[in-house]
């Protein structure tokens, strides 16, 4: 993998996190491009998260991302990935000065995640409760198609007597369940109140936290907190990103933030399913889409 990513070099760091450097490598045939994932020595993650992604590395699903192999040598720690050309998702919200991505193509990035995460929650023997979902962690292909990355958090819900994974609190402030922050037992429902947080960074075009906001004490601080305000005060259209303002039909823009307000819910019993989410969203875009070419044939 040195060779691949010349000798891991600065120049083709695409990415970093909890784990370490992910580069940008080519391989032996000099055409397939791979992401090589570095594990840093001083990590707080390291080999038991290393073992966690190898663990699952039987996943097959369109949008879910490919682990291609990995390598183990002294304290050496590295993960191969399938290459994702457009990066995650978030880069593409607020991150970095990109294309905005139109309502439609956001849609259909939501309804992909969706299919990877219930493919977790349903696809297995056993349920997989993926523990850090966040737009970081939903990467896009060079054809926009999004897929579930990172596994080294995951956890496996043992059979099917049990409900929950009692286990410490991990994923990402400002995505984290609050039933499973409080009483530390881990759902398939944690997975879905993340998603609703990511469902709502799609539809505002901001982070699910607001460091600005969070020193003024605003209401704005927190992503969810700002979603439950609007939804509750009747002001949805203030949660639209205005870079998507008049592009969204208001029957779509209601069952949108509906379905993420309901994914919200407090209690994980009054959250939708995965499944449930996911044919929403299907219905949501099919609705756009009939509504926009409704209006192209009558023009």
């Amino acid at each position: 993998m040195s060779i691949a990513t010349s000798n891991f070099s600065e120049a083709l760091v695409i990415g970093e996190g909890g784990f370490g450097k992910v580069y940008k490598g080519i391989m032996h045939d000099g055409v397939t491009h791979v992401a090589v994932k570095r594990c840093n020595p001083s990590s707080r993650q390291g080999f038991k998260e290393f073992q966690n992604e190898i663990n699952f590395f039987s996943f097959c699903h369109m949008n879910l991302v490919s682990l291609l192999g990995y390598c183990q040598e002294g304290n050496e720690l590295i993960l191969v990935y399938e290459y994702m050309a457009q990066g995650p998702l978030c880069d593409h919200l607020y991150k970095k000065q990109k294309q905005t991505l139109p309502w439609n193509q956001r849609l259909r990035i939501c309804v992909g995640a969706a299919r990877g995460l219930h493919y977790l929650h349903t696809g297995t023997n056993h349920p997989v409760i993926h523990r850090d979902i966040k737009s970081a962690n939903i990467l896009l292909d060079q054809n926009w198609i999004a897929k579930i990355a990172d596994f080294g958090l995951c956890r496996t819900v043992p059979s099917l007597f049990h409900s929950h994974v009692s286990t410490e609190v991990k994923g990402t402030l400002g995505y984290l369940d609050p039933e499973y922050y409080k009483r530390r037992k881990l759902t398939e429902k944690s997975d879905v109140y993340s998603f609703g947080i990511v469902l709502f960074e799609v539809l505002c075009g901001r982070p699910a936290v607001n460091p600005v906001a969070v020193e003024e004490e605003s209401e704005k601080a927190g992503l969810a907190m700002w979603a439950m305000h609007c939804y509750q005060c009747g002001i949805i259209d203030q949660l639209v990103d205005p870079h998507l303002d008049g592009s969204i039909r208001p029957e779509s823009l209601r069952a949108f933030v509906d379905i993420g307000i309901q994914c919200l819910a407090n209690r994980s019993v009054d959250r939708p399913t995965m499944g449930e989410v996911l044919s929403t969203l299907e219905t949501i875009l099919s609705l756009q889409d009939s509504l926009e070419e409704r209006e192209i044939d009558t023009t």
